[in-house]
């Protein structure tokens, strides 16, 4: 799945590599591997050029 961190545009678009419990680790465009907790962070999901 393809995310966006709410606060940090600047990171660019990320893919969750892995979920475990809350712990949800994205690897980031511009800021690499992030280990985010998804109690404290909701991602924003992003679905790029899809179009329906």
């Amino acid at each position: 799945m393809l995310v966006r961190h709410p606060d940090r545009a600047d990171w660019g678009r990320g893919q969750v590599q892995s979920v475990i419990g809350s712990r949800v680790t994205v690897n980031f465009e511009h800021a690499g591997k992030v280990v985010i907790d998804s109690k404290r962070i909701s991602l924003v999901p992003d679905f790029g050029d899809f179009r329906p």
